[in-house]
């Protein structure tokens, strides 16, 4: 069995530890998936941190660690490479690992800082033709699967609403720089996993999104930014908005956000004239129109007990799969560079009307 070689630029959190954490579905690092999928072979490990590094040699002694991308391509050349350094390494990482022509670039949402360093990386990957999966991981989950192949059963859209709660500040100019702002580093999982429903539910089931042109982006329409609520002690500081748009097959669909809970949310509440779908991290329920248990010659909601719900939403080993499907010619990209820039181009015009 042909195997696929791997390495990981970047062996922080995302890139290796969360796998390490007994309360999260595993695998949930891009180490961890790697190794765990039978079609590919993890050979290196990257990062500047001299002591992360020897903690991942002693972790993993059958696997490679080098100090920078230089000297990973000086002793071998992976299949794919997976970029998972913070927001404001992405471009320059980014750009040095597409001029190596590796054969697949899995990149750590958001893809970039801004939309200006977004479009250099998308002209550098066409420059080198190198293909880009973006880790929105939700896109891979069965859960949201489940949910977006269940929308055509609950009748015209109605409503879309998806909210973010956080402690982090939602916004604050003074990271732009860094990237440590949640509109960005969580709003971005938010913005595109309502995009990938619209996407499949306009598509007929088919991601549309992922198309050189794009797509995706275009479907929201309309912004109005509202409920900014602004930090006391430093008005530049965003710490809570609401932004609305419709579209084709929703007239209404609002992202709520929030950066100053003491608690972490990530759900979306979708109404239909037939029924009801609402996700969120840890459940998915799924309503049908039906009699009124309540009310004579009335119809309410009642909870759909036909949906067999997983036991695992496999987000990051489906999503190395879906890589090593594309590799193999098998199946396009679920998430790509075009839906992240998608993604990224709604947070923009979000932050532009702050």
């Amino acid at each position: 069995m042909k195997k696929f070689t791997a390495a990981v630029v970047g062996i922080g959190r995302i890139g290796w530890t969360l796998g390490f954490d007994k309360k999260r579905e595993q695998p949930a690092s891009h180490v961890m998936a790697l190794k765990k999928n039978p079609r590919v072979k993890l050979i290196a490990g990257v990062d500047n941190d001299p002591k992360q590094l020897a903690r991942f040699r002693a972790k993993n002694p059958l696997v490679r660690a080098y100090r920078s991308i230089d000297e990973l391509y000086q002793n071998c050349d992976p299949d794919i490479v997976v970029v998972a350094v913070n927001e404001s390494a992405h471009l320059q990482v980014t750009l040095d690992v597409l001029a190596r022509s590796p054969r697949l670039l899995i990149l750590e949402k958001p893809v970039a800082l801004n939309l200006r360093e977004a479009a250099k990386i998308k002209s550098a990957a066409k420059k080198f033709g190198v293909p880009i999966l973006v880790n929105h991981e939700r896109r891979h989950s069965v859960d949201y699967n489940l949910a977006a192949s269940y929308l055509p059963k609950i009748g015209a859209l109605q409503s879309i609403t998806a909210r973010l709660f956080s402690g982090m500040k939602l916004y604050d100019p003074a990271c732009e720089d860094s990237g440590a702002y949640s509109l960005l580093h969580d709003g971005t999982h938010l913005v595109d996993i309502v995009l990938f429903l619209l996407e499949t539910l306009e598509g007929g089931g088919k991601t549309i999104g992922n198309k050189a042109g794009g797509g995706a982006r275009v479907l929201l329409k309309n912004p109005v930014v509202t409920g900014v609520f602004r930090d006391p002690k430093n008005k530049e500081i965003v710490r809570e908005l609401s932004a609305h748009y419709s579209c084709k097959s929703c007239p209404q669909v609002t992202f709520f956000m929030s950066g100053r809970s003491r608690f972490f949310g990530f759900e979306l509440d979708i109404v239909g004239t037939e029924g009801r779908v609402c996700i969120g991290n840890g459940y998915a329920k799924f309503y049908r129109r039906s009699p009124s248990k309540l009310y004579a010659d009335f119809y309410s909601l009642s909870r759909d007990r036909g949906v067999a719900l997983p036991k695992k939403t496999g987000y990051f080993a489906n999503m190395v799969k879906n890589a090593v499907d594309f590799l193999d010619q098998k199946a396009p990209l679920k998430s790509t560079l075009q839906t992240g820039i998608n993604a990224l181009s709604v947070l923009e015009e979000i932050k532009a009307a702050l």
